[in-house]
Order: structure tokens, then sequence, then C-alpha cells
């Protein structure tokens, strides 16, 4: 019997990350300058990001060298291990061979620091003292604070209202590597302070926690933006992940037939499956299938329309075609997870628009009663954003139960949900509620979509 964890030694770290621009048959739609209506330039992105990220959203090298600096830190976590989870494979009943490969074991406890640690790394690298950002659930919050911490740079976080209350402990996180973080919308901002006279109890959105830290960033000189999902460059440093994943299969003498992640801005699952879509755009998988799992209180691929759209709230940022339910879309507080961005990376978008990958929208009672099941089996508590992932995979395991197919299902455990147990608690006192993202939201917020 093949092992239950497949590791890598420190030696077979990736040290180039890989880059799906280089291997893309499509063209990317550009990047649009709101105001101008044309494609944007380094120089427009040049107030908030370093020339180093700026060079690699933009580049088209297949492999981009991972600095030695980033290295060394990467080797606190990395390689992380592949598992086969042959416990809940036994208790699904289902010939399938299911892996999941382990993004929990990070400092923060997710994926996140995988570009978190690059980013505060390029911006040191530039003389940026300060770095600001936005967090929902607190898992990119935490992992930037780790990351500046480590470079010696502030961290200014502004953490969406309802996730600021619901969870404490990441705040607390946080706060011990150093960061400042406030609830948003927040008093440290003007467009905060506008929002706040309009609704004393606004809940926040990943939005207007954007518009918040991209307003703080462009006032200060000392000072930049950090995004930690979306763009191309973020999904590009999570790209490590899938390298090793692919070495770690061919130890086990595997290939997936399908590969599944959670998505809410697509870093984590992104990361996974980009070097093997690199193996289906060849022709060399064709029937390799590629899930994407979203919630029903935030259906972006699965509901909005692939348009041109910001990134945040107050319209600052560039214009990115995405799927989308509107910059101006502030999801339900009642959801237990993060998972609530309004769009999606680009690159997601556009492999999805293409029918490259798929996608599917879920209720949160049943990516709990998945989380639960894969809990008791494996041992691991897993985030709420990623048993999106998990109710998926068990989907697909009980098909192949059903055919009697055993088929090689891999998935992306990007993070652990200590600081959950919360939305755990809800479940099983039976008080969390299903949510799906009423219609006439949807149509009211894409009126606000700027035209193109």
């Amino acid at each position: 019997m093949a092992e239950n964890k497949i590791m890598l030694g420190e030696d077979q770290i990736p040290t180039q990350w890989y880059n799906i621009l280089a291997d893309l048959p499509f063209s990317m739609p550009p990047v649009i300058h709101p105001g101008t209506g044309q494609p944007i330039g380094p120089e427009d992105l040049a107030p908030i990001f370093p020339m180093a990220l700026i060079k690699q959203e933009v580049s088209t090298e297949r492999y981009i060298d991972i600095p030695e600096e980033v290295q060394d830190v990467y080797k606190l976590w990395r390689p992380t291990p592949l598992y086969r989870a042959r416990r809940w494979e036994k208790a699904l009943d289902t010939p399938a061979r299911i892996y999941y490969k382990w993004e929990g074991v990070s400092p923060p406890g997710s994926h996140k620091p995988n570009t978190a640690v690059a980013q505060a790394y390029y911006n040191k690298q530039e003389g940026v003292k300060r770095l600001t950002t936005e967090t929902g659930a607190g898992q990119w919050g935490s992992a930037l604070a780790f990351g500046c911490n480590l470079f010696g740079l502030e961290c200014k976080v502004y953490m969406v209202r309802v996730s600021y209350h619901q969870k404490p402990y990441r705040r607390v996180l946080m706060e011990t590597w150093g960061a400042t973080v406030v609830p948003s919308p927040s008093e440290d901002t003007e467009f905060g302070r506008k929002l706040l006279a309009e609704d004393p109890d606004a809940p926040g959105s990943l939005g207007i926690a954007i518009s918040e830290a991209v307003e703080d960033a462009v006032s200060h000189d000392d000072t930049k933006y950090s995004l930690g999902s979306v763009l191309n460059h973020v999904l590009l440093h999570q790209t490590i992940t899938g390298q090793e994943t692919k070495k770690q299969l061919e130890i086990a003498g595997d290939y997936p037939d399908i590969l599944v992640g959670c998505i809410g801005g697509g870093s984590n699952f992104a990361g996974l499956f980009l070097p093997f879509a690199k193996d289906k755009l060849e022709g060399k998988t064709p029937s390799l299938r590629i899930i994407c799992a979203e919630p029903e209180a935030c259906p972006s691929l699965t509901r909005g329309p692939y348009a041109y759209d910001f990134g945040d709230t107050a319209m600052m940022t560039p214009l990115l075609k995405m799927y989308t339910l509107g910059h101006t879309f502030v999801p339900p507080p009642i959801h237990s997870g993060g998972l609530r961005y309004h769009g999606m990376a680009p690159i997601i978008c556009a492999l999805y628009h293409h029918k490259t990958i798929e996608a599917v929208a879920l209720h949160q009672n049943a990516v709990f009663e998945a989380a639960v099941s894969f809990a008791r089996a494996e041992g691991f508590v897993v985030a709420p954003e990623t048993a999106h992932a998990v109710k998926v995979v068990m989907d697909e395991a009980l098909k192949c139960k059903e055919s009697g197919e055993a088929k090689v299902i891999v998935f992306n455990n990007s993070g652990h949900g200590h600081f959950d147990l919360g939305a755990y608690d809800a479940y099983l006192s039976g008080e969390l509620k299903d949510y799906k993202y009423p219609e006439e939201k949807i149509k009211e917020a894409l009126k606000e979509l700027p035209k193109v």
C-alpha cells in the first residue's frame, strides 16, 4: 500500500513560480483605466504597487525565479504534505482515490503566506515602509501581518466589520505579529467615514475594505497596497502549491481526474490547478475536470455576468473583466466563511469563459456537513472556505461509488478552521441558515456596472 502522507525534501521546493499567461491559447482582456477608458500602463499602478510586482502582473515569461530570501522563509513550512484520504475514502465507501494538499501547516494556518511573504519582500526591496490591505475572514490579513513582521514593514489591515466581530482571534493573531487592525468601514479614511455617516451599523464588504486600504496607500508616500487574491502576480506566487503537488502525485504514481478548490478571489485554487491546467491546455489531459466551489451567498462565477467592473466599492481601482455581482455588492452577514468577494480573478474568469474549468455554488449547511464528515475521518477541522471544496469532493466521490469508477480526486486543503469554531458551533447546534443571494439584488447591483 502506498503511503498516506507524501513528503518532499527541502531541496525539492520549487525555485520558480509558474506563469499561466505564457501558455494561454487566448488573449486576456486588457485592464482598463476608469478615467481614460484605455488599457493601463505600469505608471498607472505605480502609486499602489512596487515595480517588481507590476512587472510580474504583466509578464508572459513561463517561469519566474523565486528570490532566495523568499525561499528561505518558505522553508519554515514548505514543502507542505500531500495526504491520501484513506480513512475518508473508507467512510464514504468509495473506490475514488482522494488526495489533499495540506496548506494549514504555515504559521498563519493557510495558503496565504505563499504570496504575502513575496509581496512583503518586493516592497521592502523598493524602500516601502508600510503596507495596507483588506481582509475578510482574516486569513489574508494574518498572512500579510506575518510577512511584514519578517521584513520589518508596518502593516495596516482594514478588516470587514462583520468578520472583525465574528473572528476576534484572527485580529489578535494579526496584532501579535505587529499589525494595526481596524473594522471596515472605519473612521480612518474619508470613504469609511462617509459610509458610517450613512449607516453606523454597516456590516462592511471586501469591496469597501479594499477602497479604504487603497485610499490609505495613495495618501501616504511611504505606503503601498497589498492584495491577497485576484491579481495575476498573486496567483503566480501560489503556483508553488500546484508544482509541489505534481511532484508528490508522481511519487504516488497518480494523476488527477478531478481537481477541486474553493474560490472567493481565486488564489488558493488557482495555485493548485494552474500547473495542471497547462497540461490540459497543451492537450495532454483533455479529460481533466477542474471544479471551482463557491457559496450560494456570493455566487460570482455561477450567477454573475462576465463584464468589466471595479475591484472596490469606491471605484478607485482599475477595471477588470471578470464574473461579478457588482462592486456595490454587500454579502449577507450570516454567511459563515470568507469567499465573499464580488468578483473573481481575471485568469480564472477567462478560463471559465473558455470552458477550461467549471464551477458549482453550494449552501453552507451541506458544506459543513461535508466538513464534519471529513474531520471525523481525517482529523483535520478545515476552514469554512475550504469546506466548500470538501463538499464537492464528497459529491464526486459518491458518484464514483455509484459508477464504480476509481477516479483520482485532488483538492487544496487551503487552511485550518481553528479560528472558525463559532461557525462549526452554529452548524452543530442547528442555527446555521442557508442563504441564496436574491436575483433581484444581483440585478440591482449590476445596474451600477461601468460602461466600457
